[in-house]
């Protein structure tokens, strides 16, 4: 089972700046695409950026110019900066993984798509 353990966010003005974190751990064989997702209250789950393990990214329209993610390949590692925050980008983050993970006994890697826990991003005048 591959986890995955967000850190960063918390409280910030309009206008300011956060960094959130990913590290993916596990029985990784392979980690394909990673990206962050937000929930608002009485909102679906949206894409926020992804970035694949050949560095090339997709951004929502909303935070195109704002947000920049990146990875570190070799740290397992998806990193998401985050300027210009405005109050709509109040949410719930959370870190996605999808790739293939060792299975014991198998010899063919296993698929996943992993959430991490969730982290908390409030923007407030």
């Amino acid at each position: 089972q591959v986890h995955l353990v967000e850190s960063g966010g918390g409280l910030v003005h309009p206008g300011g700046s956060l960094s959130l974190s990913c590290e993916a751990s596990g029985n990784i064989y392979s980690i394909n695409g990673m990206g962050w997702y937000r929930q608002a209250p009485g909102k679906e789950r949206e894409l926020v950026a992804r970035v694949t393990s050949g560095h090339s990214t997709d951004y929502a329209d909303s935070v195109k110019g704002r947000f920049t993610i990146s990875r570190v390949n070799a740290m397992n590692t998806v990193y998401l900066q985050m300027n210009s925050l405005k109050p709509e980008d109040t949410a719930v983050y959370y870190c996605n993984a999808v790739g293939y993970e060792v299975v014991a006994g198998q010899s063919v890697p296993r698929p996943y798509d992993s959430w991490g826990q969730g982290t908390q991003v409030t923007v407030f005048s």
